[in-house]
């Protein structure tokens, strides 16, 4: 497998071979770089499957610690704002992609067994880590490779994508992949919920209509949504509002003011207040000093 990382490691340096994120060469990938360990940050993940080329990454969702490193994978079948540690090695940077997670994949993928799978019984989480193994590493390899042509990304690249996802669906812990696609009800009126949230956090949000939405009684849908994102829902819409205004300022160049009323914020006071327990620095210091640093890797 070292072998593998190796050529995993050469593909990603040549597509980034300074620090950067890359969204843009295909749907649904997103190929990064980071040249240094960054702490403990809190941070909002789309559904999608991780895969380290080198480094290590802490994943912190309330007491639960999730490492991913080059023979570990990391799955997100929910949206989920948590905190990330990011570790390098010596003078190495890390380097790794991310594919997201299509629902309609999944399901699609799962109507072409011959046999189809008995319904997950247990509510998994909505995240959990897995080993590598040699056919992902493959697969993953190819991606990489058909990256260096126009016409192989453009063709090629969507189909091994959808093989990754595969065989992550079909790997270790595939269950909570395979309950996205209706085989338990829970997790998606769960992650129906999720999605919601994350389209419209700005909007006042009552966990009594949620629950109702989710076909739940209140005490029901507390505690699903916490067995999957291991919060609680007055939580969870918190978190992702402060991780939008934090986007809202330090890439869109907003002030503390302008983002705390795009994210549902009617109190100054309380964004700033609630900010600064979150990310531990007010919203007006945290802009000014990620915005500096930007214009430092420009």
């Amino acid at each position: 497998m070292e072998n593998k990382r190796l050529q995993m490691v050469d593909l990603i340096e040549h597509v980034c071979p300074e620090e950067s994120v890359i969204t843009n060469w295909m749907k649904g990938l997103t190929i990064f770089r980071t040249n240094k360990p960054l702490p403990r940050t809190p941070v909002t993940y789309d559904p999608s499957i991780i895969i380290l080329a080198q480094g290590q990454k802490n994943i912190y969702l309330g007491d639960e610690i999730f490492t991913y490193d080059p023979l570990h994978y990391l799955v997100l079948s929910v949206p989920l704002p948590l905190e990330c540690e990011v570790i390098s090695p010596p003078d190495k940077p890390i380097l790794g992609f991310a594919i997201n997670i299509d629902p309609i994949v999944v399901g699609e993928l799962l109507l072409d067994l011959d046999d189809p799978l008995k319904d997950v019984k247990n509510l998994p989480k909505g995240i959990y880590g897995a080993r590598m193994t040699d056919n992902l590493f493959d697969s993953a390899i190819r991606l990489l490779q058909s990256l260096q042509s126009e016409k192989d990304r453009r063709i090629l690249s969507p189909m091994i994508e959808r093989e990754i996802i595969y065989r992550v669906l079909f790997g270790e812990k595939g269950e909570a992949l395979q309950a996205l696609a209706y085989h338990n009800q829970r997790f998606f009126q769960i992650n129906r919920i999720l999605n919601k949230i994350h389209k419209t956090y700005y909007e006042n949000h009552d966990v009594t209509i949620l629950a109702n939405e989710a076909e739940m009684s209140v005490s029901t849908f507390h505690n699903n949504f916490k067995t999957v994102t291991n919060t609680s829902p007055v939580q969870y819409i918190k978190s992702i509002r402060l991780n939008k205004a934090k986007v809202l300022m330090t890439q869109e160049g907003l002030n503390a003011h302008s983002a705390a009323l795009q994210v549902g914020y009617e109190s100054a006071s309380q964004f700033n207040r609630e900010y600064k327990r979150y990310f531990g620095i007010t919203p007006a210091k945290d802009a000014i000093t990620l915005q500096n640093h930007n214009e430092t890797q420009v």
